[in-house]
């Protein structure tokens, strides 16, 4: 079992940046691959952005590379989402989730998730 805390959200100017933090308790976050997901109101969860449990590879949806960059901290069992340009477009609750295995997109893939922290980008 693993339980994952979110934080770092918060409200932004388009064009600024934010980064998000996934805090890890319990069982070796190590041995997780991590996603990010966001859910705006009244739409999908999606994916984001997702790196394996070396670090190693990161995997981006189209609609985010080139802004956004994931990373891990192994020694604080903490995962990163740094997020900069960031556009209206990218208003949503922002879960991390963890899973067994290499880097996946499905949500129904993911084992574990956190409560989410909302981003808000004003135009």
């Amino acid at each position: 079992q693993v339980q994952l805390v979110e934080s770092g959200g918060g409200l932004v100017q388009a064009g600024g940046s934010l980064r998000l933090s996934c805090a890890a308790s319990g069982r070796t976050f190590a041995s997780y691959t991590v996603g990010w997901f966001r859910q705006a109101p009244g739409k999908e969860r999606d994916f984001v952005a997702g790196i394996s449990r070396s670090g190693g590879s990161t995997y981006y949806a189209d609609s985010v590379k080139g802004r956004f960059t994931i990373s891990r901290d192994g020694a604080k069992n903490t995962v990163y989402l740094q997020m900069n340009s960031l556009k209206p477009e990218d208003t949503a609750v922002y879960f991390c989730a963890a899973r067994f295995g290499g880097i996946l997109t499905q949500t129904r893939t993911y084992d574990y998730w956190g409560q989410g922290t909302q981003v808000t980008v004003s135009s």
